[in-house]
């Protein structure tokens, strides 16, 4: 059996940058165990797989070593997929995950933008258990549906973050967010999730569901311009909507090709 695959960098208008995606679309489920050793085998952040149904397409994501609740970027990259390489013809698609709901993505020549639920915050004490594993001391810790929510002083201090994985992967949790105010954009971020498979993140979607509602609430304004400050970096426009999270950006394919499955 031959499976295709793309790899797909995503929130980015450049190759190599962004945060690279692996999608295979399904005629039907292949076994959990099978697309978790895909998932594995690819040894990227995420590997997201996708089966047509009706006019929806269901879709499922895996880390290396479990399968997740929501991702953004393999989401956009599906849909950069889907838009340029799987001959779907619209403007929007409507992918449905079983652990999230509904979430679409639509397209406006180059610019992919996610329609994703916001997340819920509540404040949480600055516990060592949170704290100990950075090198710089957070302002406000908070508590969303999956992961956990840091805010720092400055770009700087996020830029010069020095994680320590191993007492990180320690906090039960997805992952942890770290934010602050930036320079030339509205905020920074970084995430790291060691727990779930994945040390750092180059360009988290999923967690600007989570950072979107601060930053309204911080800034008093709803639309935005954010940067992940990875290595890679990622770029991404935002816009909070009551309970739903737009977020957008670019993708560029990297690479094409088949699995082959006894």
């Amino acid at each position: 059996m031959k499976q295709k695959i793309y790899q797909v960098d995503a929130f980015t208008s450049e190759l190599f940058g962004g945060n690279p995606a692996a999608v295979c679309p399904l005629e039907s489920w292949l076994p959990d165990d099978l697309m978790q050793k895909i998932a594995l085998e690819n040894n990227l952040s995420e590997t997201a797989f996708f089966v047509k149904t009706a006019n929806q397409f269901e879709i499922r994501w895996f880390t290396p070593t479990t399968e997740v609740d929501l991702c953004g970027h393999a989401t956009l990259a599906s849909a950069f997929v889907l838009f340029n390489h799987e001959g779907y013809d619209g403007d929007e698609i409507i992918f449905n995950s079983l652990r999230t709901g509904i979430l679409k993505v639509r397209k406006n020549v180059n610019l992919l933008t996610l329609n994703f639920p916001a997340d819920t915050l509540q404040q949480v004490p600055l516990s060592p258990d949170l704290t100990d594993g950075f090198n710089y001391k957070p302002l406000e810790a908070f508590k969303g549906k999956t992961d956990f929510l840091l805010v720092f002083k400055n770009e700087d201090e996020i830029k010069n973050m020095e994680p320590d994985f191993g007492v990180i992967a320690k906090i039960n949790a997805r992952g942890i967010i770290v934010t602050a105010k930036g320079d030339e954009v509205d905020f920074v971020s970084r995430f790291f999730g060691p727990r779930a498979g994945v040390n750092e993140d180059p360009v988290t979607g999923s967690a600007h569901t989570t950072l979107v509602p601060y930053w309204t609430e911080k800034l008093s304004k709803k639309e935005f311009s954010a940067i992940q400050l990875s290595a890679r970096k990622g770029f991404l426009q935002c816009k909070y909507s009551g309970d739903r999270v737009e977020i957008s950006g670019e993708c560029r394919l990297y690479m094409t090709g088949e699995i082959f499955i006894e």
